[in-house]
This record gives structure tokens, sequence and C-alpha cells, in this order.
């Protein structure tokens, strides 16, 4: 009798149990979902503050006098295109996957409420791939951005987070030939950057990893658009106190790489030689080691940069590059050029107080001590990093040269 009352008690918490696992209770089809691809975010101009629905306020008296100007870029269910053959729509009408909708805010929440309130179905941004903020958001309100995207669960921490050279909001009406979606071929580029070795891996997550450490500086790219539809990666935009300061050109994109020692290499390099003329040298590999000391009571770092290349071009056909030796001078060339191309790239971060390149992450894990003693918080370093010296050294080796004719 007991036996069958222990039975019953059982088979009773397991159908009551059965109860809590349904699943399906508070879906929401993703066709009644707004799906937003991207994001861009520029500073309001006085046109458009005038436009601004006042959704989270009644009136503006204790509240930021600036404004923000925010385009989503909101997929459209049934038009996304899924693989290659599905890129055409019938009749030979251009239909747009995307509906782009523009809205003014104080802070980037209070824009998102009333992007929210211009349209029927929820907003849901876990599909977010790209963001991409002005010249002039990065310089001034990237603490209230990072607190935003912070906060909010659906953000990815593999979202790429971008700056544009002018307006941010014309990426989003860009229409490359190659992709339907706007949004999916700036998300497309950089990560195909990332594996050819024209950019390094810096998603939304690992710009707040570098911002929030005490020995390093946070960097983002910094993109243009050519021609209404061609998207330039246009160099590094570093940043020092939160706050954008700088930009580098794209060729130091490839020496940031090389202090960094980050594989694969994917710049080529155009220079003119004593002896033998023009020529175009393309790194493949990179590796890098890294030494420091404190002297005088300041760090002291050297950078041994080895790098493996090809020779692509040679413009004078009348001085062949057929021997060693030939070879070892375009190598010594190519150290001395691209040894100046690196050290203005630190110079330039040191005089800007932004150590991208973590070097005082390599001081708190060597040197414990002087960090101890020196370092509170992160702007003691970013003042002290303006003023540490640090040597770079360059060490090609060419290992393809081309067909010879003999």
């Amino acid at each position: 009798m007991k036996l069958i009352r222990r039975f019953l008690i059982i088979i009773a918490v397991l159908i009551m149990s059965s109860l809590l696992l349904a699943g399906c209770w508070d879906q929401v089809e993703i066709e009644d979902r707004a799906l937003v691809l991207g994001l861009s975010i520029d500073a309001a101009s006085p046109e458009q503050m005038a436009q601004e629905e006042k959704v989270t306020h009644l009136n503006e008296d204790h509240l930021p006098k600036e404004f923000i100007t925010v385009t989503a870029q909101i997929a459209v269910p049934g038009r996304v295109p899924l693989g290659p053959g599905s890129g055409s729509s019938s009749g030979g009408s251009k239909t747009s996957p995307v509906w782009v909708v523009t809205v003014v805010g104080h802070t980037l929440d209070d824009a998102m409420n009333n992007l929210q309130q211009q349209i029927a179905d929820p907003r849901y941004l876990v599909h977010l791939r790209v963001i991409i903020i002005s010249e002039e958001i990065a310089r001034g309100r990237m603490e209230e951005l990072n607190d935003y995207l912070r906060r909010n669960p659906e953000i990815r921490r593999r979202t790429w987070l971008l700056v544009s050279e002018g307006k941010a909001s014309v990426f989003m009406d860009v229409d490359p030939p190659l992709q339907r979606v706007p949004t999916l071929y700036i998300l497309s580029m950089m990560e195909k950057a990332v594996t050819s070795g024209k950019f390094p891996r810096d998603y939304l997550g690992t710009f707040w990893s570098a911002d929030s450490k005490l020995g390093q500086s946070a960097y983002l790219p910094y993109v243009a658009l050519r021609n209404k539809e061609n998207i330039l990666i246009n160099g590094l935009a570093y940043f020092s106190g939160n706050q954008m300061v700088n930009t580098t050109k794209p060729l130091e994109i490839g020496a940031f790489m090389a202090v960094q020692g980050i594989d694969p290499g994917g710049y080529s390099t155009l220079f003119t030689t004593k002896n033998m003329g023009i020529v175009m040298i393309k790194t493949n590999r990179r590796f890098t080691k890294v030494s420091s000391t404190i002297q005088d009571g300041k760090p002291c770092l050297v950078y041994e940069l080895f790098l493996e290349g090809d020779l692509d071009e040679h413009f004078d056909s009348k001085k062949p590059v057929n021997s060693s030796a030939a070879l070892h001078e375009i190598e010594l060339e190519f150290n001395e050029q691209i040894q100046g191309v690196v050290d203005g790239l630190i110079r330039h971060t040191q005089t800007d107080h932004s150590d991208i390149f973590g070097m005082g992450e390599i001081i708190r894990a060597r040197h414990p001590q002087y960090w101890k003693q020196h370092i509170h918080e992160k702007k003691d370093w970013e003042e002290i990093y303006g003023g540490i010296q640090v040597e770079a050294k360059l060490h090609m080796h060419l290992r393809r040269v081309g067909l010879k004719d003999r």
C-alpha cells in the first residue's frame, strides 16, 4: 500500500512539473518583431531637433540641450535574401529588403523609445550586427553611448562598432551591388578584412575590454564612404579618456598589426629603393618579441618585429633583382622606411596619450612594483605613456620574388 502511495505521489509530481516545462506560452513570432540590423548615430542639426517626438517627457527644462539622430535599418519579413540566388525580385522590380527609419532624441534610449512609437512591432536588437557613429559623437558622447549598450542584454559583444568620417546615417542608405542588405555588406566587409589581414578583430566587446583596462586604450575602425557605394576602411580611430582623440592612415593599420604581431599580414607597401628602383612588398606573416625594463624610473620597451613577405612588383626592369645581395638590399630599404611608419604611429599615439598597443598591460604584468607605485587609475598611465621610451626594430625576410626569365 505504501509503495502504491509513493508511486502515485511521484506520478503527481511529474505531472505538475511537466506544466512548468511548456516554453511557448509567451512566444512572439519572428514576423511580429522589428528586427533592427544596423544603427547609425549622429549629432542632430537644428532642423532635426525641431522634429523630435516627445514620447518620454513633456518639457525639456531639465534635459540635455544636445540631440542625437538615430537611423535604424529594419529587416522587412520575406524580403531579406537567404542566399546568392534570391537577390532578384519578380518582374525585374527592385524592392528594398530593409526599412530605414530616422528618429531624434536627447539620449540613445530616448531615441529608441521614439523609434518604438513609430513602428508597430516591438523592436528587437539581438540581430543588430553593425553600429556606426559619427566622429562628432565619438569625440564627445561615447560615455552615454557605452552606458546604454552595456545595459541592454540584447546587444551582442560580437557587434561591430564603427566610426564614420562624416555623417553616419549615409551608411544606412548605401546600395552595394554585391549585397542587397547594406548592413550585411558592411558586416561581411569587416569580417573579410580580419581574415585577409587588413584589420584586427575589434568587436564591440573587444573595444569595451580595452576601454576598461588600466594599461590600454581602445580603438575602432574608421570608415569613409566613396562614390555613394564604396566603403573605405580609412584607418583606426583611437581613444583617450573615453573619447576619440585622433585617427591613423590606412597603411598605419598594418604598422599597428605588426607591432601587435597579428597574423595574417595583408598590407602591401610601395616605396623607392636607392639602387633597385620602385618596388612593391606584400607582408604575409608577422611575429613580435617584446622586452621591457625600468630605466631611471621610466618604462622602456623594445619591439622586435619579424616579417615575412613577397616581392610583388618591380617597376624598373633595367635593374633586375637577380641576386641575394639585391634582395637583401630591398629588405634593408623596407626595414628603414617602414620603421619610420611604425615610429611615427607610436609617437603620434604618445602625443595623444592613447596606448592602443597595450604597453601598459605589459608593464603591469612584468613590473608590478612600479605599477603599484605609480599607477592608480587609467589616466595615470595615459599620462606616463606620453613620455616612455619605445624602440622598434624591423626584420623583413622576402621568401618569394616571382618567376625568373632564366
